[in-house]
């Protein structure tokens, strides 16, 4: 085996390491959220914001664009792929800010994630919503770099392991999001 395999192996080995680490903690958070649930001032009377829901259809589409950002890159059709890799990181901005609108709607609704007001509740809610976000954040830092490499010409259809290992860490967030929304959304 060559050594550039080796090393094209062991980096995917440490992102799946860190991806299958990273879906423990959402884990450990939504278990918690389920024991919680027993307690006598849990709310269930509360409705997500339908921002929500189109933040979710954003970071899904998000994910389209990379994916086939990736496919024109190993075509060789740099125009689309350029067109396509920007929008995946518009589209992620996006999400971001309606996230926030999001929370920003919930609090409106008369429910608080901290302070003498808050729930246990809206306080699971923020710190599930918010964790994902770091991770999207994360996500964009990624992005840029496969952005700024890919404007470089680094990748091409023989060298395609930084993008590779970008668009399958894209692909685990939009998954990890719709997990906590379906979550959040139907289990109360």
């Amino acid at each position: 085996m060559a050594l550039n395999e080796k090393h094209q192996r062991a980096r995917m080995m440490m992102m799946w390491f860190g991806i299958i680490s990273m879906g423990m903690m959402f884990a450990g958070l939504t278990s918690a959220y389920v024991v919680s649930k027993n307690r006598p001032d849990w709310l269930t009377d509360y409705q997500l914001p339908d921002v929500f829901i189109w933040s979710t259809l954003v970071i899904f589409l998000s994910s389209l664009t990379f994916h086939f950002a990736k496919k024109f890159t190993e075509q060789g059709d740099r125009p689309k792929a350029n067109l396509l890799i920007l929008s995946t990181f518009l589209l992620g901005v996006l999400f971001v800010i309606m996230q926030f609108i999001g929370f920003n709607n919930i609090v409106e609704a008369g429910y608080y994630f901290t302070g003498s007001a808050s729930s246990i509740t809206m306080s699971f809610i923020y710190l599930l919503v918010l964790a994902h976000v770091v991770h999207v954040v994360a996500g964009l830092i990624v992005l840029l770099v496969v952005i700024y490499n890919h404007f470089k010409k680094k990748y091409s259809k023989q060298n395609m392991l930084g993008m590779l290992l970008g668009v399958t860490f894209w692909h685990f967030v939009d998954g990890l999001w719709l997990y906590l929304f379906l979550f959040l959304y139907f289990f109360r």
